[in-house]
């Protein structure tokens, strides 16, 4: 068989594949869970047995309360309503019965000996999660138990003084499991052996996480809630999302000819293979996350635009287009394995770390930075073979790339560094203003600062649009023309529930009057409770360390690969640049900070560490060929003017995808794609401008350091 018959068996193969791939991509994304603003959900109201709470003690059991929820979904969200309640919004699921026999109902956890005293108690636990155990090929069911520093102590106590018997855990005054004490237990960690099955894990496991809280609950009410947004806002972000990935193929065709029609076939088998891991994966899809895929869609094409460029080098030094699509993969290899897993790096570590919408987001990007490693790594280099296999051999049909012309970034750094510590300054200055204005430093939304939770029992059964039209109003009116206003339907009622920031009694006078006056509604169908923000400050703990960490993690590994701390260094600070250039924007324009927030800084700071990495690998390249005898100086202008046109490419591709639904998006997402327009051209910026420049002159720093001291 000859090449080109092994050619086109190679793309019918792929082609085969691709379309496979988007057929069960389209089957799956009718089964992929979607949150509450999408497709509605369960909410269940606690309150506390005991009548006054300490302001602690409930925020200790919101937070434990979320840890719970998260089971069911990373986007479950759990905040205080009024002094002693708690209220939990569950997206994707219908049966709010099913969800309170599988939460359970919240009570006392004792840890107690055979002669009933109390060792410890539910506030002596942590967590306490199902496993499985596999030695010598015997499976075993366990429960891990994770204990507070206090309960540590106490547990090593109790099983000190209790070997060889059992210790009995007890909850709401009933036996739930009496484990054997075979040694006293130290470090605050122990495990409970066997259990007839995982689902008994898991059940036991589940009894003594809500048993932990520190206070006893009972269910006030519970019902299904309906999607916060209608169908009109799903359908004109699904439309969005198609103008961008069509503008983003249209752009890599006219501007990489045959290589951008393989990455554009590459892209709907990406897209399709998203999709059912997504629903393999469990992930709850949110308005916000639809955001997130197609920005994964507008990065997917960063490998391929760092391989065509290399391929377009190859062909521009001589070699024949074979020789360039081989040597194009190839010398793309590096950049792209080391940005990519610097990222997954990250990914990871928010995930462990994280928790809600930090998960959630760490979730989807993992899942794309597989899928883009697969796509651009074999799919695309499959479909390029076979093309110059079927008679695409003229370089032109991949682009020349002309000599560089290197500009002088060295010689411009101090301009660059002045304009960028000008944005930051100014943003430090406005986050004063805010704080000494308005009490807090961001416009918080209702997901960090908390509001009102307003329900009205209407007279008749209001659709999504009316609600937007007609009752939305008279809240922005009553607030003041504030625009973070949030409602949902009660499914099986008239009753709507509206969300907004904390209304004053005044605002709650007008805010009845203009019910009462539209809709010929009473009084007392209308209830209005000050709620919490559904962003804990634990989950704001947890986000900042994950943050960190992943940051940390990204330094260690850019330090080993790179073998320089100085290339880890200059690149954390591009990412701090780009952060603080987008913390500027929402300082000065006074954006709203709400949930999302979250999500957008970590898309921000996963996304410019790729072309930041790009740029350290052709300064690495130039240190170890002919290129470093022209000087440190030109070797980092070469290495930055050599791929400036990748960083323009990948950055107009993402910010196409991203601009297109803010366009065509509702207001929610247009809440988190223009914070990303921000982060966009700040990493754009920090790659080019910013990054190459510091590394030289750390390293220029190092050298004079050593210079002073062998004059010592």
């Amino acid at each position: 068989m000859n090449k080109k018959s092994n050619a086109v068996l190679r793309l019918i193969g792929i082609l085969l594949l691709t379309i496979a791939f988007c057929v069960l991509g389209y089957l799956n994304a009718k089964n992929i869970k979607l949150g509450l603003d999408l497709n509605g959900g369960v909410s269940i109201t606690y309150q506390t047995v005991e009548e006054n709470p300490t302001a602690e003690q409930m925020s200790d059991t919101v937070y434990k309360l979320q840890m719970k929820a998260q089971s069911y979904s990373t986007e479950a969200q759990v905040y205080q309503e009024g002094k002693n309640r708690i209220n939990i919004d569950i997206p994707g699921a219908t049966d709010a019965n099913e969800i309170l026999a599988e939460l359970g109902e919240p009570g006392t956890l004792q840890f107690a000996d055979e002669d009933g005293n109390v060792l410890l108690t539910g506030d002596d636990v942590k967590t306490a999660t199902a496993g499985m155990t596999n030695q010598n090929n015997n499976r075993e069911y366990v429960i891990e138990l994770h204990f507070t520093e206090a309960g540590a102590a106490k547990f090593a106590e109790a099983t000190k003084n209790n070997v060889g018997k059992r210790i009995f855990i007890i909850y709401n005054n009933e036996v739930i499991s009496s484990p054997n004490v075979k040694e006293a237990i130290t470090g605050g960690q122990a495990s409970i052996s066997p259990i007839e099955s995982y689902e008994q894990a898991q059940k036991i496991a589940s009894t003594i996480r809500i048993g932990a809280l520190p206070v006893s609950l009972t269910e006030l009410r519970s019902n299904v809630i309906g999607a916060t947004l209608g169908a009109e806002a799903i359908s004109t972000s699904l439309q969005a999302a198609a103008i961008g990935i069509a503008l983003v193929m249209l752009f890599m065709l006219c501007v990489y000819r045959i290589p951008g029609l393989a990455a554009s076939l590459a892209l709907f088998m990406y897209v399709g293979l998203e999709m059912v891991l997504m629903q393999a994966f469990e992930v709850t899809l949110t308005l916000p996350g639809i955001a997130g895929i197609i920005l994964s869609i507008g990065m997917a094409v960063d490998a391929n635009v760092i391989i065509f460029t290399r391929i377009k080098e190859e062909i521009g030094a001589g070699n024949s287009v074979d020789k360039a699509i081989k040597a194009g993969f190839e010398k793309a290899l590096s950049a792209i394995l080391d940005g990519n897993i610097t990222t997954l790096i990250a990914a990871a570590v928010l995930y462990v770390r994280g928790s809600g919408t930090v998960k959630g987001f760490a979730t989807t990007l993992a899942i794309g930075i597989i899928i883009s490693l697969i796509t651009a790594l074999f799919v695309t280099r499959g479909l390029l073979t076979a093309f110059y296999a079927l008679g695409a051999t003229n370089p032109k049909l991949y682009g020349i790339k002309k000599d560089t012309k290197v500009f002088n970034f060295i010689g411009f750094r101090r301009i660059a560094y002045s304009i960028s510590s000008i944005v930051i300054i100014v943003g430090f200055i406005f986050l004063a203003m805010n704080k000494k204005n308005t009490g807090d430093i961001f416009n918080y939304d209702l997901d960090f600062k908390g509001g009102s939770s307003t329900t009205i029992t209407f007279d008749k059964d209001l659709s999504m649009k009316e609600i937007d039209s007609e009752v939305i109003p008279l809240f922005t009116a009553a607030t003041g023309g504030n625009a973070s206003t949030q409602a949902a339907k009660v499914a099986g009622t008239n009753e709507v529930i509206i969300k907004t920031r904390t209304m004053t009694t005044e605002e709650r006078t007008q805010l009845y009057n203009s019910l009462q006056e539209k809709f010929s509604i009473s009084e007392d169908k209308i209830v209005t409770e000050n709620i919490s923000g559904a962003v804990s400050t634990e989950m704001k703990k947890d986000a900042v360390w994950a943050l960190l960490i992943a940051i940390f993690c990204m330094l260690i590994y850019i330090w080993i690969r790179f073998r320089d701390i100085k290339f880890a260094s200059a690149s954390v600070m591009a990412l701090a640049h780009d952060v603080l250039v987008t913390i500027t924007f929402y300082a000065v324009l006074r954006w709203a900070v709400g949930s999302n927030f979250i999500a957008c800084i970590l898309t921000i700071v996963g996304y410019s560490i790729n072309a930041t990495i790009v740029i350290f690998d052709r300064i690495r390249e130039n240190l170890h060929n002919g290129t470093k005898k022209k000087g440190l100086e030109y070797v980092v202008n070469e290495a930055i003017s050599s791929t400036v046109t990748r960083s323009i490419n990948t950055s107009l591709t993402t910010f196409i995808s991203v601009f297109v639904l803010y366009i065509f998006g509702v207001s929610s997402i247009r809440d988190f794609t223009l914070p990303l327009m921000v982060g966009i051209v700040a990493g754009a910026w920090s790659s080019v401008c910013i990054a190459g420049p510091l590394w030289f002159d750390f390293v220029i720093l190092s050298k004079r350091k050593k210079e002073q001291l062998i004059k010592k």
